[in-house]
C-alpha cells in the first residue's frame, strides 16, 4: 500500500530526489495528502494535510539528511498528532494503512491548497508570538489547526460544518 503525497511547487523543488511521476499503488482507506513548505526563523517546516478530511501534521526542522527517513518521521509525527488529539489507534495498524510514501508534483487541488493557506496565515500568527520554533509547542498548534470548523458537504447546511478532528476519527474507525 502507498500513501500518495502531492507537493507544492515549493517543497516539489527541494526534494526533487524522492519526486515520483507514476502514480502506481492505490492508496488506502486515508486517500491523498498534499504538502507544503513554510520556514520559521530559516528552518524548514512541512505541513501535510489529508484531502478527505484536512487533518494537518506539522514536521519541524528538516533538514535534507532527514530526506533519507521522511516515511519514518511522517509516521511517528503522524501518530503522536493523533494520540495529543485523543484519537487512539494502534501505530502498527496505522503504519501498515499508511504504507509507503510516494512524493508527486502538485495536483492543484485548489480547494486542500486554500485550506493549507488559510492554515499557514493562523500559524503566521503563532510564529510571531512564540518567537521562534524551540518555544513554539507545535502539537497544540497543530490541534488548534485541527479544531478549527471547516466545510465537508455540497451545501451550506449547519450539519455540513466539522472539524478536522471528527472527520479523521470517523475515517479511522473503520480500522478498528
Amino acid at each position: 500500500m502507498q500513501t500518495h503525497i502531492y507537493t507544492s511547487k515549493k517543497l516539489e523543488k527541494l526534494i526533487k530526489k524522492l519526486i515520483q511521476t507514476n502514480e502506481g499503488d492505490t492508496s488506502g482507506i486515508l486517500g491523498k495528502w498534499n504538502a507544503t513548505v513554510f520556514y520559521v526563523n530559516r528552518k524548514k517546516c512541512w505541513l501535510i494535510s489529508n484531502a478527505k478530511t484536512q487533518y494537518s501534521v506539522i514536521l519541524t526542522d528538516i533538514k535534507a539528511a532527514d530526506l533519507s527517513n521522511i516515511e519514518q518521521l511522517f509516521k511517528n509525527a503522524f501518530f503522536a498528532q493523533l494520540i495529543y488529539d485523543g484519537i487512539l489507534v494502534d501505530y502498527g495498524v496505522l503504519s501498515a494503512q499508511i504504507g509507503t510514501l510516494a512524493f508527486h508534483p502538485t495536483d492543484n487541488d485548489k480547494r486542500t491548497t486554500g485550506f493549507q493557506n488559510q492554515r499557514l496565515q493562523t500559524f503566521q500568527y503563532w510564529i510571531e508570538q512564540f518567537g521562534s520554533i524551540e518555544n513554539m509547542p507545535i502539537k497544540e498548534l497543530a490541534n488548534r489547526l485541527n479544531s478549527e470548523l471547516i466545510h465537508v458537504g455540497k451545501d451550506r447546511k449547519m450539519s455540513d460544518y466539522t472539524t478536522s478532528i471528527k472527520e479523521i476519527k470517523k475515517v479511522l474507525a473503520t480500522l478498528a
